[in-house]
């Protein structure tokens, strides 16, 4: 028996499609704005566009690039507090959070224009003592057109930084943003626009639900940026699949932080409460389980929950998180808190009550079961639990066997590197949340269940460019090792001498240790 059910993940239901995107003020749940939702023939035009650009565009050497992203740095910079808005309002953050997201892609830029050309430009790499008649270098190339399809929770950051490390690369992009948050990625392709009008179709927009993401697909990109759920990434792999296009898969988290024996508390409880509800926890990186040294447990519950108490929740200018602009999120942060509370937790500050139509309070469940659902699955709502363990050992272990390996933090007053270098993860804050995301030279991606490649940093450069490599003769050869023909006797003699080279040397490094 077929099974029609729509699969519902927090990105929207895979393969939505419609005729309209409809936003709403997360503020008032009033209308907000409508798009038209592209389809196959907007996604085939688009990327004919963004092709007929693109090789102009690389033509254009850093320099010539670098120019036009220092215009489009100052055209951002200008309209911040008109994008600032926008966020909010469709996403539901505070202004001052959403100023936060503007600020961020301003780095991101700068960041771009000062190490592109040292990062992706050419490379001379060492000579091979079989042919030393030859140099050899490498140099970094674009994909052509890059398809970037951008979350909700974070809609100007994270589809921006990778907009900026294609575009930097000297390829063309194209973004399908979150139908939460379309408003988000055109203001972000206007400013482009506007700063560079003599390549307009460098970047471009297209507005729509799951089945735009896959026409955008279909249309024929050189490589694919995807930002979401597990469910989704996994769908848009398979598609991609089909057509060997390359894929960067930013996925789902259930990061974990280690709070040791000898953490300074009072550092760490002020860190993870915001880590765990900043945004109101729709992060793939929010902190969401705490493991902590059963010796410090009771002393550190306690400051989490007086902290946690205090956060605001709303949409005025006092709140600190925001409403959930996802209505379907909503029951799984309930399912979550529900099913850790019939396994024996408690709920310290929050609990099922705390989940509304579209606001969910700060919840901090204490004594949960590892195997809880908020302990083994994406909550993404504002809410923490914790886990007692006899010792960091213990902790280690918990993140370590988990399917996710995205993010992860570590408080400790003298073991902070050491615990942090155990864990398999991408990404690990000592004494502090999240500061991995805000820095853009260090790299950003996970492994497992969250997925593959990185942004961020020079590996989120070379993410959108790929090495090609040159060798070019500088002149004869004792012998050719590329010819037939060779002299008798050429390739054994030349075997001999390194033989007896690296018996040399061996016996160089006995003679020092003996």
């Amino acid at each position: 028996m077929i099974n029609n059910t729509p699969t519902v993940t927090r990105d929207g239901v895979i393969g939505q499609n419609g005729s309209q995107v409809v936003t709403v003020d997360q503020a008032t749940g009033a209308e907000f704005a409508r798009y038209p939702v592209a389809g196959k023939e907007e996604a085939v035009a688009a990327v004919a566009a963004a092709r007929s650009s693109a090789g102009p565009w690389w033509d254009l050497g850093f320099e010539g690039r670098a120019e036009r992203l220092r215009a489009w740095r100052r055209e951002i910079a200008v309209g911040g507090e008109e994008g600032a808005a926008l966020i909010h309002t469709e996403n539901g953050k505070p202004l001052d959070e959403a100023r936060v997201e503007v600020l961020g892609i301003l780095e991101h830029v700068q960041y771009a224009v000062e190490n592109a050309e040292r990062v992706l430009g050419r490379r001379e790499v060492p000579d091979s003592p079989t042919v030393p008649n030859q140099r050899a270098w490498v140099e970094y190339q674009p994909y052509g057109v890059v398809g970037v399809i951008g979350p909700w929770n974070f809609p100007l950051l994270t589809p921006g930084a990778i907009l900026i490390e294609a575009i930097a690369a000297g390829n063309a992009a194209i973004l399908k943003p979150s139908q939460i948050t379309p408003g988000v990625g055109e203001w972000i392709v206007r400013t482009w626009q506007r700063a560079v009008p003599d390549f307009p179709n460098v970047l471009q927009c297209l507005n729509g639900f799951g089945a735009t993401g896959g026409a955008l697909i279909e249309a024929g990109l050189n490589k694919l940026a995807f930002t979401g759920s597990v469910a989704t990434g996994k769908t848009v792999a398979a598609q991609c699949a089909q057509t060997l296009t390359p894929v960067l898969l930013e996925l789902g988290g259930k990061d974990g932080v280690i709070v040791a024996e000898d953490a300074d508390l009072d550092e760490a409880a002020r860190h993870i409460v915001w880590g765990a509800m900043q945004n109101t926890g729709h992060g793939c990186i929010s902190l969401e389980v705490a493991y902590v040294a059963e010796s410090v447990h009771d002393e550190f519950v306690e400051k989490i929950s007086d902290l946690a108490k205090q956060v605001r929740v709303g949409s005025d200018e006092d709140a600190e998180i925001g409403p959930v602009p996802l209505p379907t999120q909503i029951p799984i942060i309930r399912e979550h808190i529900q099913d850790a509370l019939d396994r024996g937790a408690t709920a310290t500050v929050g609990g099922v009550e705390a989940v509304g139509e579209r606001y969910v309070a700060p919840t901090i469940l204490v004594g949960v079961s590892p195997d809880s659902l908020a302990v083994t699955e994406e909550t993404f709502g504002p809410t923490l639990a914790v886990v007692k363990v006899a010792d960091t050992e213990e902790a280690i272990a918990h993140i370590n066997g988990g399917r996710y390996g995205l993010g992860s933090a570590v408080f400790s007053r003298d073991r902070g590197e050491a615990i942090a270098r155990q864990l398999h993860v991408g990404m690990t804050s000592i004494n502090d949340a999240l500061v991995f995301s805000i820095n853009p030279a260090v790299p950003f991606g996970g492994r497992g269940d969250s997925g593959y490649g990185r942004k961020q940093g020079e590996e989120g450069l070379r993410e959108f460019a790929y090495p090609h490599s040159f060798t070019a003769k500088t002149g004869p050869a004792q012998f050719s090792a590329t010819t037939f023909g060779r002299p008798a006797g050429a390739m054994a003699g030349a075997l001999a001498g390194v033989r007896n080279r690296i018996l040399a040397e061996d016996g160089e490094k006995a003679d020092a240790t003996g």
